[in-house]
């Protein structure tokens, strides 16, 4: 190769492998680097991880591979690549939250790394990014189709402290109706109060007429709730508003750290 490498173009807003985020490199692009200067099976370390490329393209050339990034956007964006490209691939995740005490130092330490990762844990979509200030009470989106056709979204409100009150879920439901959002989610680390599951029953409830059921409105989920793998209640949640990585056809799979 010569010193000067045009032949690989940069990912535009309509690139297939694009997955939302600002930095993403073409896979292509990681591929030739990793090529040229390792072997198979060497070790690949990216220290400022971003959206994977570089352990996605060390996976894919037979490398073991270490990642590493500061944001749960990104970590949690690792993990679902690798898991869209590779299925069955098998790593471990150090350093993000692994039950409701994890949760909650997370909270402490950074509001906003702590909404990131728990908008992950219900697969929704970050409201604005990695923008970090007002958010008009929206963290996350959900968008689903509850008649197989239209889409509608759901909003999702993250709160980390250890006070939560009725005015949380009062100002949630005028995000809704700001938004013409038909449900909306609250995620709390403290359990709600009664006047909170009275005001979020007040809502009502949202009727599918794909699946004949009707949902909850608002639906309140504490973090004990999510470890124990509930989620929101959604009819036909829109998987084509998500970006997925392109399967990769390997033939086998057998390293990874």
């Amino acid at each position: 190769m010569a010193d000067d490498w045009d032949d690989i173009r940069p990912i535009n807003s309509q690139a297939q492998e694009r997955l939302g985020y600002p930095t993403q490199k073409p896979l292509a692009l990681l591929e030739r680097i990793i090529s040229a200067s390792s072997n198979e099976g060497d070790m690949i370390l990216d220290p400022f991880c971003g959206c994977g490329t570089a352990v996605h393209a060390a996976q894919k050339l037979g490398r073991q591979w270490i990642g590493i990034d500061i944001t749960h956007l990104a970590i949690s964006l690792i993990e679902k690549r690798m898991k869209d490209a590779f299925p069955g691939i098998a790593f471990t995740v150090e350093g993000t939250p692994k039950d409701l005490a994890s949760a909650q130092d997370l909270a402490a330490r950074d509001k906003y790394q702590f909404q990131w990762w728990a908008v992950s844990m219900v697969d929704a979509l970050p409201y604005g990014g990695k923008k970090k200030g007002a958010d008009g009470g929206i963290d996350g989106i959900i968008y689903f189709k509850p008649d197989g056709k239209r889409t509608e979204k759901a909003l999702v409100s993250v709160k980390g402290g250890a006070n939560v009150s009725v005015t949380m879920i009062r100002d949630l439901h005028s995000a809704m109706e700001r938004e013409k959002a038909p449900i909306g989610v609250f995620i709390c680390s403290a359990l709600p109060t009664s006047a909170m599951l009275k005001e979020a029953a007040a809502v009502g409830r949202f009727e599918s007429e794909a699946t004949g059921r009707t949902y909850p409105r608002l639906q309140i989920i504490t973090l004990a709730e999510l470890f124990q793998g509930r989620k929101p209640d959604i009819p036909y949640v829109d998987q084509a508003s998500v970006k997925r990585a392109k399967r990769e056809d390997m033939g086998r799979q057998d390293r990874l750290i």
